[in-house]
């Protein structure tokens, strides 16, 4: 069973992290596709703190003794998951990147040998 204190920590920090997002959105600081994860988590986080049977239930259902652990557990498979899919899309990034300095450097190249050709 989830004590109190942690109840109330979760709550915290989820109702803390979508009014950080909301905000980012709003600024145009963050991308909503960006933003849409975390706000997930945090509506998750929220009905585990505020329905923790349902967290109870997923930890029986997982032979986890206690919730804490097990809410300990799902947060670092979550953020794990979230940094595998960061990882990927910054070495797309980087791919992109490279194309696309190698491709400048090819046009610079050109324009150098035109007006080479010119003079």
């Amino acid at each position: 069973m989830m004590t109190t204190t942690l109840r109330v920590l979760l709550v915290l920090v989820s109702v803390t992290t979508m009014f950080l997002m909301i905000r980012k959105i709003r600024q145009s600081k963050i991308q909503i596709e960006s933003a849409v994860f975390w706000l997930v988590l945090s509506l998750v986080l929220v009905v585990f703190s505020i329905f923790p049977r349902v967290a109870d239930f997923a930890a029986h259902c997982l032979g986890i003794y206690s919730t804490a652990n097990f809410l300990f557990l799902f947060a670092i498979f979550v953020l794990i998951v979230k940094v595998f899919y960061m990882t990927i899309h910054i070495s797309q990034l980087e791919t992109r990147i490279k194309d696309l300095v190698q491709q400048m450097a090819l046009e610079e190249k050109l324009r150098r040998e035109e007006s080479d050709e010119k003079e």
